[in-house]
């Protein structure tokens, strides 16, 4: 008899996961997706054009809360967790729950939930979220293409509209942008990418987008999201962790950060100019004990404003990269450490003036503190934020996102923006062990 399953994600390593190993297997019937983190995506279908032939219906994607109630209506045998940045703690709740009601709680390994490319592969991951993988990412794409390389990244999913249309995504001009329909965050991601001259692949089905970025590559670079684990691998690759000494200790206690460390060929230390020697210690110890062999590579993210001088004096609004607040817990960002280090007055706390689903996102995460998260996984969403930012009572709007907000929304007090690039310090550097594993 077919093993009946339900599928825990968060559209991303979950429908990975099911194209690569569950789609065509007829061992398996796939019953539901569960959803959380991301809004809007719970109550839809994963479609019948990706489920492939034992999925002619598609297969439904159910908020996560419903979970218990579907194990026991469906008599479901197994769940398989699939996203990440998840504490230990939670990852275990969620078993003892699941084994309580019968099913078996699976984790899949890289096995099964690695594609193969024939290129040479270079993967950039982390240990938590906001730990500095963009940036990380972009230097190794400087690295590559001062080579003479090829170069072509693949970003981890962000797949939250039309799944069928955003099975294949190649962005390689800023219009490509708007042709996909990008969220805040997609554009956070593949911007830079493209403002770089550099061309980035994203979608829903993994393998299908390595074969067409294969055809223009002489490298692939995997640009990471979350702390997830890559979704491919070679005969020839790099794997490159990023870790955040602010979070020291959670290389050791979320998931799948740790399963990144003990894969790590090289470890990058970011933010070390701003964390506490203790923390970066603590850090350093846990790749000794855990990953003896990997190469450590000490790094700064130092920060760029255009015109500081109007911060000085001034009180402001904060606005911040939205996951790394969210679910990477992080209660600050560039934006906070620009505000202190140029001289803010005062910093203003949104929430009074927060509406609509910016204010349920104070409400699912009320440890945020006094900053606004720029979350945009939707046109409502974006609209709530413009309102939001509009409506507080501030001096200057200081904002610490990727990319600049001004361009997306309609900003009406005076805003700066913060910028950010990785700095190694000392040896060795990215570039020396890049030319090291191309030779």
């Amino acid at each position: 008899m077919k093993k009946k399953v339900i599928i825990m994600g968060a559209a991303g390593r979950d429908f990975h996961n099911f194209n690569l190993y569950y789609r065509d297997n007829e061992n398996y019937d796939v019953v539901a997706f569960t959803a959380t983190q991301i809004p809007g995506i719970d109550d839809k279908k994963y479609p019948a054009e990706l489920a492939g032939k034992l999925y002619p219906a598609g297969i439904p994607i159910k908020p996560e809360s419903e979970l218990l109630a579907l194990i026991k209506d469906h008599d479901i045998d197994q769940v398989l967790f699939a996203y990440s940045d998840v504490p230990y703690e939670r990852i275990m709740h969620n078993a003892s729950m699941i084994n309580a009601a019968g099913a078996d709680f699976i984790l899949m390994g890289t096995k099964l939930s690695c594609a193969k490319t024939t290129k040479p592969l270079i993967t950039v991951c982390a240990t938590r979220t906001g730990c500095g993988k963009s940036q990380t990412t972009r230097e190794v794409v400087r690295v590559l293409k001062a080579m003479g390389k090829k170069v072509v990244s693949i970003r981890h999913p962000m797949p939250y509209g039309d799944l069928v249309a955003q099975k294949v995504q190649r962005y390689a001009e800023l219009s490509d942008l708007v042709k996909h329909k990008c969220t805040i965050e997609e554009m956070e991601e593949y911007e830079p990418h493209i403002a770089m001259g550099s061309i980035i692949y994203a979608g829903v089905d993994y393998e299908a987008i390595v074969r067409e970025a294969e055809k223009e590559a002489d490298v692939i670079v995997w640009d990471g999201g979350n702390n997830d684990t890559p979704f491919y691998t070679s005969d020839k690759e790099l794997k490159i962790l990023v870790a955040d000494p602010h979070r020291a200790g959670h290389e050791m206690s979320y998931y799948p950060g740790e399963t990144n460390l003990h894969l790590a060929d090289v470890v990058v230390i970011n933010k070390i100019d701003s964390a506490d020697p203790e923390g970066i210690q603590i850090v350093r110890d846990n790749i000794r004990e855990q990953n003896p062999k990997a190469i450590v590579v000490d790094a700064a993210s130092p920060l760029t404003v255009d015109n500081p001088e109007l911060i000085r004096g001034k009180k402001v609004l904060v606005v911040e990269d939205g996951p790394t607040l969210t679910h990477g817990e992080m209660t600050y960002g560039a934006g906070i450490v620009a505000a202190e280090k140029f001289g803010a007055e005062d910093l203003v706390d949104p929430r009074p003036w927060a509406v609509g689903e910016i204010a349920e996102t104070f409400a699912k995460y009320p440890d945020i503190g006094v900053l606004l998260p720029a979350m945009g996984y939707g046109d409502q969403q974006i609209k709530d934020l413009e309102t939001t930012i509009n409506n507080t009572e501030c001096d200057l709007v200081v904002i610490g996102t990727p990319i600049d907000l001004r361009r997306i929304i309609n900003i009406k007090h005076p805003a700066v923006q913060v910028g950010y690039e990785l700095q190694e310090i000392g040896k060795p550097t990215l570039k020396e062990l890049i030319k090291d594993f191309l030779k």
